[in-house]
């Protein structure tokens, strides 16, 4: 193996194995102990020995081929010293050839020293050198009818296989491998696997099939691992029923089916939108008794938790806990993190606790998501809190834990705070990166200053940062918020020199940017310059109108552009209904509401929520249980403030019937009524039955409604909700406009025993059913009672005594008249 039978190529023969006499002096290394040993090898009988007495490092150059290839032979025992003299040569401008790294090939491949080699064929990839002649010379010393099994060409192959993939050319790694086969020699099955596996990686899923389907022709036989390769090309194409079908060939193979087969197509289902067949396969296939790994299980709970179905994901932790599995760190981290991305904060620090009390570590994955729900809940001061617990734990904080924080300080107007934390990431050698200082960048820019903004742009230049894109929409953007557009459009110029081509996200940040800053024309005058408008520049512009309150230039651009056919994105249609909400545009809300469902832009429950408020604010009822209608009719269920809004609006209409249809609906479809409900229920209820009484047929009805409000009443004590001041206040309210004086004391004695205190609202309704009973001294005793308590009397309870005063004055002169 070792020596070539071409003397074409190496010219030199068995002899050249065995080391000469010294005749050369000293060769020159950086490593004084290598030099001494290596010495003695190196005296040869060359025209060198008369340039003894020269430079040591030219009289290495001196040497050829033939005697670097004798002195890598003579090392062969001693590979580490054959390495280091081979990098000497080449580090001092020796020019290797094929012999010599056929020969520095061959003793790596002797000593099973893969990574050297690996590094040998990638620097040969990179230099472009002719791998082709390479391999024949190593092909050259091994006899034919040992190629099949040749381990020496193994591991060549499978070295330069991984070299190609390594230096990202896939197409010379395929063909290395089938030159195998063309060469008169079976590759391994572990090259193969490897290659298809990368391949997949890199987004070729077709070719690493297309390999796969060539393996027989090859003369290879598929193992279980690269049966799993396969399931998993195919479902990442999505042929799930083709990816099942393997398990047949695996059964016809004979080759045990093993752990990754399995994985590998329920990760796939998973993948696939599918988790709950994929979840069904595991339990069936655990069923049959097949072992499987832990890490299967956190597949199924990211698969759940990617469809947003986590009482599913949470199921499939409880069911391990059942079967006896210990969740591992990557099960909890997984469901931890999609409960932040679902907003579920209380469940995540539930299942945080159950982690911490089973001695499952914490990473800063787990803390950085927790963080990072915090502050997208605007919980910024509780995840600052938060972050400085864990650090007083000893947990591990990263990068983006610390830059999540510093976020969050920037946003509090806490600047020093967030420097300071980034000086501690210094001391803590950890590696600041263009985020952070972006992030600072932009914490700057939010508070308005941008001279501390620039400090720290100039700091990241020396630092040898080079701005990107977003750096540069940062800084545009506080540009434009407070009103500097020549400043911003400045920084565009100089984007431009330095190689950084705004894109369309900086036109829309200085469009959205001057228009919050009160610059609208200059908005209007920069988005009228953009050619080639696309539909997000559009959005901009009236996100940007938005901003500035000038909903109706919104609005009539929205409704131009729908005309052709064309719809905004939905967070700036919401923009645009927000805006219309609170100006109170009906007719605005329920036009631009019919084009989004007309175009499939599905509103979201709160802002349905949103809309459903709006049009019952105006009294628009009949719209508002339209809008209320089409959310049930779209698959999304009311929750408890829709149907509250909907309850209230009928009964300020007095229409009773509906509210209570709407009440018993609620409650059948799950949804418990809260305090706020009940309130408004009965709110409805007491004046229907104020209506009522001064109404000059005021003799029927009167006991039924007081009845239903007792009802109402009844229920939600038994409920086991308790009324609080404005519950109180309400039907004090009622009972005193309805001359219920006692039971409205009764009602103010009941709070205050309970240790509510009644606010002036409840006082004043109390003063006036005093008042209407013409008790002005009661009067008097509550507005007395409310100054000792600091609660100074408005105009609404003045007004009520006045008129007490005068009807009590009224009262005693009628008395006079009589006598």
């Amino acid at each position: 193996m070792w020596v070539s039978s071409s003397r074409s190529v190496f010219n030199f023969n068995r002899k050249l194995l065995t080391p000469k006499p010294i005749t050369i002096g000293v060769v020159l290394f950086n490593s004084k102990s290598f030099s001494s040993s290596l010495c003695p090898l190196i005296n040869y009988s060359t025209a060198a020995a008369s340039n003894s007495d020269g430079d040591p490092q030219q009289q290495l150059l001196q040497l050829d081929s033939f005697e670097v290839v004798d002195i890598l032979y003579s090392l062969k025992k001693q590979p580490s010293r054959a390495v280091s003299f081979f990098y000497q040569l080449k580090d001092r401008g020796f020019q290797n050839d094929v012999s010599t790294y056929a020969a520095i090939i061959r003793i790596l491949c002797y000593w099973g020293l893969h990574r050297n080699l690996h590094s040998i064929f990638f620097d040969l990839i990179l230099a472009s050198f002719d791998i082709s002649l390479l391999l024949d010379t190593l092909s050259e010393g091994v006899v034919d009818d040992t190629k099949k099994n040749s381990s020496f060409l193994f591991k060549v192959y499978d070295a330069l296989v991984k070299s190609y993939v390594s230096a990202g050319k896939f197409d010379e790694a395929i063909d290395a491998l089938f030159q195998m086969g063309r060469r008169g020699f079976v590759p391994h099955i572990f090259t193969c696997n490897f290659l298809m596996n990368r391949i997949i990686q890199n987004g070729k899923s077709d070719t690493a099939l297309a390999i796969y389907k060539q393996l027989k022709r090859l003369g290879l036989s598929p193992n279980d691992y690269t049966y799993a390769i396969v399931i998993k090309a195919l479902c990442i194409k999505g042929s799930l029923e083709e990816a099942i079908d393997v398990f047949k060939d695996i059964e016809d193979s004979g080759v045990t089916t093993t752990y990754f087969a399995y994985t590998a197509y329920i990760e796939g289902l998973c993948a696939n939108q599918k988790s709950d067949l994929g979840y069904q396969v595991l339990q069936a296939w655990k069923a049959a008794n097949i072992p499987f790994h832990v890490y299967i299980y956190s597949v199924a709970i990211r698969g759940f938790c990617n469809e947003m179905k986590l009482d599913k994901a949470e199921g499939v932790l409880l069911d391990m806990e059942k079967e006896g599995l210990v969740p591992d760190m990557h099960c909890y981290s997984t469901l931890i993190c999609g409960f932040c991305k679902g907003g579920k904060l209380q469940k995540a620090y539930a299942l945080l606790n159950d982690m911490m009390s089973k001695g499952v570590k914490i990473n800063c994955v787990v803390v950085g998501s927790i963080l990072h729900c915090l502050c997208e809940m605007g919980m910024h001061s509780e995840a600052v809190d938060q972050f400085n617990q864990y650090k007083n734990l000893g947990i591990f904080l990263d990068e983006v834990s610390y830059n999540i924080i510093v976020d969050a300080l920037c946003k509090l107007g806490k600047l020093e705070q967030a420097v300071a934390l980034l000086d501690e990431m210094k001391v803590k050698r950890m590696d600041m990166d263009l985020m952070h200082y972006t992030t600072l960048i932009n914490g700057y820019c939010c508070q308005g200053n941008l001279v501390g903004a620039y400090k720290v742009f100039e700091e990241m230049r020396e630092k040898g940062f080079k701005p990107d894109i977003i750096t540069y929409n940062v800084l545009a953007s506080g540009f434009c918020r407070q009103g500097l557009a020549t400043e911003a459009l400045g920084l565009l110029d100089y984007m431009k020199t330095q190689n950084q081509k705004p894109n369309a996200i900086t036109h829309n940040v200085i469009i959205e940017s001057l228009c919050e800053g009160g610059e609208v024309k200059e908005a209007e005058a920069f988005f009228n310059g953009i050619k080639d408008k696309s539909l997000d520049n559009y959005a901009a512009m009236i996100n940007g109108y938005c901003r500035a309150s000038h909903t109706t230039k919104a609005y009539k651009l929205f409704i131009r552009l729908s005309r052709q056919g064309h719809i905004v994105k939905k967070s700036c249609c919401c923009n645009l209904l927000k805006n219309l909400c609170e100006e109170g545009n009906n007719d605005g809300i329920l036009t631009l509401l019919k084009k989004m469902l007309a175009l499939n832009v599905e509103p979201s429950k709160f802002m349905y929520n949103i809309i459903i408020a709006a049009l019952c604010r105006a009294g628009d009822v009949t719209n508002a249980r339209l809008v209320f209608d089409n959310l049930s009719g779209r698959g999304l269920t009311p929750d408890i403030i829709t149907y509250t809004m909907m309850i209230n609006s009928y009964c300020r209409i007095n229409c009773l019937q509906e509210a209570h249809d709407l009440f018993h609906d609620m409650k059948r479809r799950g949804i418990k009524p809260d305090l706020v409900t009940f309130t408004v229920l009965l709110d409805g209820h007491q004046k229907a039955h104020i209506r009522k009484v001064r109404s000059p047929d005021s003799s029927k009805g009167c006991s039924e409604d007081a009845f239903d409000a007792s009802t109402v009443w009844t229920e939600m004590k038994n409920s086991g909700i308790r009324p609080d001041v404005i519950c109180y206040t309400v039907l004090i309210d009622g009972h005193s406009k309805a001359d219920n004086l006692q039971d409205a004391k009764c009602l103010f004695n009941e709070m205050i025993e309970r240790g509510l205190e009644p606010d002036i609202v409840t006082y004043t309704a109390l003063l006036f059913g005093c008042c209407n009973r013409g008790d002005v001294d009661r009067a008097v005793d509550l507005l007395y009672q409310m100054s000792l308590k600091g609660i100074q009397p408005d105009t609404h309870t003045m007004s009520a005594l006045h008129r007490g005063i005068l009807k009590a004055s009224n009262l005693q002169f009628q008395k006079l008249e009589l006598l």
